[in-house]
């Protein structure tokens, strides 16, 4: 028989990411937003979002996230920007709210 301590695991992770200024780069953004979005699910999936373990959170923007190289793909830009983003959710860079 198990006991189940803590918080029990949320029903609903709700992350909406309004906008993806994508500067300097040569990529479908379609392309790019269909990768960041699996990339990010399957991370919150596998690791949750750290910053709001206690509950809600609202963010207005993370900052502090690392650049990214100009030449990659669509799909690669797309997995690195969800890995960045989900990094800020877990408590690297800078939250502002």
């Amino acid at each position: 028989m198990g006991v189940k301590r803590g918080n029990p695991e949320p029903r609903e992770i709700r992350i909406d990411v309004g906008e993806l200024v994508l500067d300097g780069f040569r990529v479908d953004p379609d392309r790019v937003s269909a990768s960041f979005e699996h990339e990010l699910t399957r991370l919150v999936r596998e690791h949750g979002v750290p910053l709001a373990a206690d509950g809600s959170l609202a963010v207005d923007g993370l900052t502090g996230l690392p650049p990214l190289p100009a030449g990659l793909s669509a799909r690669r830009l797309g997995q690195e920007l969800a890995r960045a983003v989900h990094a800020g959710l877990s408590g690297s860079g800078e939250v502002t709210r």
